[in-house]
Formats: structure tokens, C-alpha cells, sequence
């Protein structure tokens, strides 16, 4: 049962007065719970349960947190049904959705349950002591990562589960040995205390440290406590670049500053060669087509810009591709607001000097419904006008045509940081790519051959964050085993004795 409490320290609370209810976004209406916001009070307190958890939590064996993360997979899985409806009744994204959801949350607990069975994610270096070398004795030394301390997690709009209360970021953070604070994202307030509940149970079952996990309710003002607490050491977010730069210069406006890891915005390029076009132009459209509309384009990798040149193939390539995206049956976006924000973007960048709207879905539209959108624009007026280059989030693309390679690169230098860039090419293309993947490199953090940028592994090769603004530091990773790195921190022993080392450091 849905209480509409905030989970502290695996209590639910609730001694506010600030109440807000979810929208089912198919049905355009509130769902019946109400939920009550954290008072600052709740904050400070979760805040303080987190810190006391940390001295015994950055302690546990790598092994025992294991347990309590493959805990939390069974426990997710235990609510069955409730929690697949919560999702759907909050999200309005279909079943199938919800269980892949679901199974990928599974799958990234596992996983990290996994890697933190050892050490070696510590990645430990040992450097042994030479006390005869001359002119200067050498010191024995050791490496190792050790936890930052209790994170603030904010849960994700578009990933209600994935990137949410038990996704990627908290179990990485977890199994790094750094208690967790949720802020709930107020779209997905019952299907955070579903999963909170899940977190408590296995909590208690495999006996970690009160503390060592809360979920909060409520506006930006309770984000903001959360992130001033003097005992939060680092921010984890996937959201829009408003909200990841807001909460960037929160924190490091801190007495304290503190790293905030928040993957942002992306139009995710993708370059066609006229190569490809020419010889599978129909195939490329279909495909992407449905790239462009899948989860109604509310995805971080979702192929927002399409770059190629000029020419008779590329001009019935755009009206293909035109045709084949307004064909799909549209889908509710996650909220009336995201919607509004759809329509809003979209219509700001159709309608600049030079752009031409070639497909749009004109049928009939539920009150949340999202009408496909495929624009085109030369390259020319692409490169003067930056508010073509602007995500707007949802299924919304718009197809540059530049007159030759020189303005296309020009096109990918001048872009912000991306999380993807795609290249559609034909095998006797390659040589001519160089340039372009040398521009490519520089501006993304992942590049896809001959795919699609919507699908992300979870696995340790995999990299999903780049320049700024696609996150705020493009040396780290949100998804895969690699992500735990986000959460802890170097330090090396001197000459220690073997006695006052940590276990993982004594050889």
C-alpha cells in the first residue's frame, strides 16, 4: 500500500504540510494518492542517518554488500504486478516497457553485486619499498579508492526505474560503500516508495546500517536542502541542463564543494554519407524512423539532428523518412508538462528562417499524445543559427543538408558536448570518415557505426556521458560497472604497517 511518506533511515514519515498527487498521463487526471513533501527537518535528519551509516557501511565487505544489492533485485521483483501498474499508472508507458525496465534495474544491481564480490574494481597498486636505493630510499606504497561518503540521488523523469530510485546510480553508489538519499522525481512518487520499500526490506534482511538509505519527497526547495547538507559528498542526476547546471553551481557554491555528476541534454548527431543513402535510403528510414519515436522520443540518446549533403538521394531520403515517422502511432508522453515542453521547443525551432517542416502527424491526438515531427534545414542556416541546435525532447528531428563535407564538420565542431554520435557509412566510405570522426571524438562521449545512438549497454565498455553540457564531466560514466568510479575517491599508505592497513591492501 502507497502511503505518500518520505522513507527515513527505513521509516515512513510524513510531518509536512506541502502535499502534491502524480498524473496518469493517459488518462490526464491525478492519481488518488496524495504525497506529503520533506520538511527541512526530514532532510537534515536523513542527512545525519546517512553519515552515522557511513562509518560502518564504507567498512562492510565487499561481499556482504553484495548480498544486500542482489537483496534489493529480489525484493523489487517480489512486488510483482503492483509495481508494473504503479509504473504504467504513472508514467503512461506500456507493460513491455515496465518489465524491460524492470530487468534492466535487476541486471545493473546484479552486476554490481558482482563486481564489488572482490577488489579488483578498486583497481589497488602496490609499489614495494627499495630502503637501499641510492641517493634516496624508496617508502612503500599503496593505492586504493575508498567511498566519498552518503551521495544524493535524483530521480530520473524518463527512467522511472532504471535511472531512478534503485537504478544505476544508487546501486553504484551502494556498492561503492556510500549510503544513499533518493530525491523522488514528483512524476513517479508511488513507484519511488514501492522500490523504497523493496530497499528497506533487504536493508533489514541483510542487516546494513539504519541510515544507510532514505527517499524524499517534493519540490526544488527540498532538492536544494538536500544538496546544501553538509554531510552529502556528492550528487548524482540525469535530467534536463537546466536542472544538472542548477544543482552543478548549488554545489559548488558549498562551503564544501562537491562533485555533481548529472547527465544532461543530447540531440545525439548522426551522419549519413551519400554513399549510404543512395544505397539503402529506404532501409535508413524505416530504421530510424523508428528510433526518432521510440518511448515517444523521451530518451537521452534519442537522434535529435541528422547531418549529410545535399543531393538528389538525400532529398528523397528526408521525404522517406518523413513519411515512415508520421505512419507511427503516437504514444503519451510522460506528463502534460513534457508535452507542453515538446511542443514548445519543437515549435521554436520550426520556426526559424529556413526551416522546413516536411512531416508532421495530423491525426486525431489524446490530451498527452505526441505528433511526430521531421523538419530540414541547409547547412548554412544551421551554422548561423545556434536555436536550431537546441533538444527538443520528444519525437522531434530535424535533417541538415550540407552543401559539402567542409560545412558538415564545420556543423560538428561548432555543436555542444553529445552523449552519441552515429556514422551511416559504406565500407568504401571509411577513408573519407577520418575528418568527421576526428570532429566526432571531440564533441561526444560514445560513437555508433552503422546503427542507432537509442539503446544503451550496460556493461563496462560502454560510456554514456560526454562534453559538457551532455554531462558535467565527461570523464565518467553513467551506466555500466565503470560508474561506481564516480563515487570514490584515491588514497595512498606510507610506510604503514601491515596491522593498520585495510584488508584489500595487505600482501
Amino acid at each position: 500500500m502507497i502511503t505518500g511518506k518520505n522513507c527515513i533511515g527505513g521509516k515512513f514519515k510524513a510531518t509536512g504540510t506541502l502535499e502534491f498527487r502524480t498524473i496518469d498521463p493517459k488518462k490526464n487526471q491525478h492519481n488518488p494518492t496524495v504525497f506529503i513533501e520533506a520538511t527541512k527537518e526530514e532532510v537534515n535528519s536523513a542527512g545525519e542517518l546517512a553519515w552515522e551509516a557511513f562509518k560502518t557501511y564504507r567498512r562492510i565487505p565487499g561481499i556482504q554488500r553484495a548480498k544486500f544489492l542482489n537483496s534489493i533485485a529480489d525484493e523489487i521483483m517480489a512486488l510483482g504486478p503492483e509495481l508494473l501498474n504503479m509504473y504504467m499508472l504513472e508514467s503512461g508507458l506500456p507493460e513491455g516497457r515496465a518489465v524491460g525496465e524492470r530487468g534492466r534495474t535487476i541486471f545493473q544491481l546484479r552486476s554490481f553485486a558482482e563486481l564489488v564480490s572482490n577488489d579488483d574494481w578498486r583497481g589497488n597498486t602496490f609499489d614495494a619499498a627499495q630502503p637501499d636505493r641510492k641517493p634516496l630510499p624508496k617508502d612503500d606504497l599503496r593505492k586504493t579508492m575508498i567511498p566519498l561518503g552518503p551521495v544524493a540521488v535524483f530521480g530520473a523523469s524518463n527512467f522511472p526505474l532504471a535511472y531512478s530510485t534503485a537504478g544505476g546510480d544508487t546501486a553504484s553508489a551502494l556498492a561503492a560503500g556510500c549510503p544513499v538519499i533518493v530525491k523522488s522525481h514528483p512524476m513517479h512518487a508511488g513507484t519511488n516508495e514501492l522500490v523504497a520499500s523493496a530497499i528497506v526490506k533487504a536493508v533489514e534482511k541483510t542487516g546494513m546500517p539504519k541510515g544507510v538509505f532514505s527517499s524524499i519527497n517534493g519540490s526544488v526547495q527540498v532538492g536544494i536542502d538536500l544538496v546544501n547538507h553538509q554531510k552529502i559528498k556528492a550528487v548524482g542526476f540525469t535530467g534536463s541542463i537546466g536542472g544538472g547546471r542548477a544543482l552543478f553551481d548549488l554545489a559548488a557554491k558549498r562551503e564544501e564543494p562537491i562533485p555533481v555528476f548529472a547527465e544532461m541534454g543530447s540531440i545525439n548527431p548522426v551522419i549519413m554519407t551519400p554513399n549510404a543513402i543512395s544505397k539503402r535510403g529506404s532501409e535508413l528510414a524505416k530504421t530510424y524512423a523508428g528510433s526518432i519515436t521510440l518511448g515517444t522520443g523521451q530518451f537521452c540518446t534519442n537522434p535529435g539532428l541528422l547531418l549529410t549533403v545535399k543531393g538528389e538521394s538525400t532529398a528523397a531520403f528526408v521525404q522517406e523518412l518523413a513519411k515512415e515517422t508520421i505512419a507511427i502511432v503516437p504514444q503519451t508522453m510522460l506528463h502534460p508538462n513534457i508535452k507542453k515542453g515538446y511542443e514548445s521547443k519543437g515549435g521554436d525551432v520550426t520556426s526559424q528562417d529556413g526551416v522546413e517542416v516536411v512531416g508532421k502527424y495530423k491525426g486525431d491526438l489524446d490530451a498527452n499524445e505526441a505528433a511526430s515531427v521531421i523538419a530540414t534545414v541547409s547547412g548554412e542556416a544551421f551554422l548561423k543559427n545556434p536555436k536550431m541546435h537546441q533538444e527538443v525532447f520528444g519525437p522531434f528531428s530535424i535533417v541538415v543538408q550540407c552543401k559539402d563535407e567542409m560545412e558538415l564538420i564545420q556543423i560538428i565542431d561548432g555543436l555542444e558536448g553529445q552523449l552519441t554520435g552515429t556514422l551511416i557509412a559504406e565500407k568504401n566510405d571509411d577513408l573519407n570518415l577520418v575528418g568527421i570522426v576526428d570532429s566526432l571524438q571531440n564533441r561526444v562521449g560514445r560513437i555508433i557505426y552503422n546503427g542507432v545512438p537509442t539503446g544503451v549497454e550496460v556493461c563496462p565498455a560502454m560510456q554514456h556521458g560526454g562534453p559538457y553540457p551532455a554531462s558535467t564531466d565527461s570523464r565518467f560514466t553513467a551506466v555500466g560497472t565503470h560508474s561506481i568510479k564516480r563515487w570514490v575517491r584515491p588514497i595512498s599508505y606510507q610506510s604503514f604497517p601491515m596491522g593498520l592497513l585495510p584488508d584489500h591492501l595487505k600482501k
